[in-house]
């Protein structure tokens, strides 16, 4: 079993997930969500201090759109290149409505959060709201994706 943290409120999290929250929050305005009206943000905390953002960016030629988490680590990559992810939160909210909403990482987003631990060679914290409105604190992307597909699975074996 995977050693997740749940909390029920998210002034339970540790400080720098509590500042990882703000920032997300402060990024949700720029999510295009003018289809779904779920707007989704995403911070990622790298080793030397520095946050970057994502949010969700719709497309009315699904699947055109990009997912905030993919859209924060794409800019890690091109950006911040060979400095390691820390931690990465995520969070929702729905329409105007000011209380968060449940927001756990889709498949595709936990397949590219697994790759770039593996590129790091070191996990990182994810932490988000799920379902019944509790914070998981997951010790890597790899917790979220057990039996997951990697590069390893491209190797020729001999």
């Amino acid at each position: 079993m995977n050693d997740f943290t749940i909390l029920e409120n998210p002034n339970d999290l540790d400080e720098e997930s509590r500042w990882l929250m703000e920032k997300a929050k402060e990024s949700l305005p720029s999510a295009y969500a003018p289809y779904s009206n779920f707007r989704v943000a995403t911070a990622v905390l790298l080793e030397d201090g520095s946050i970057i953002t994502g949010t969700n960016q719709e497309n009315a030629a699904y699947p055109s759109g990009m997912c905030a988490e993919r859209v924060a680590l794409f800019t890690v990559a091109s950006q911040h290149p060979g400095k390691k992810i820390k931690k990465l939160l995520v969070l929702a909210r729905l329409g105007d409505q000011l209380e968060l909403s449940p927001a756990t990482s889709c498949g595709p987003c936990r397949q590219v959060m697994l790759e770039f631990e593996q590129r790091q060679r070191q996990p990182f914290q994810v932490v988000m709201q799920n379902q019944q409105h509790r914070w998981v604190k997951a010790p890597s992307a790899e917790s979220l994706l057990p039996f997951c597909f990697s590069n390893e699975s491209l190797q020729v074996r001999k």
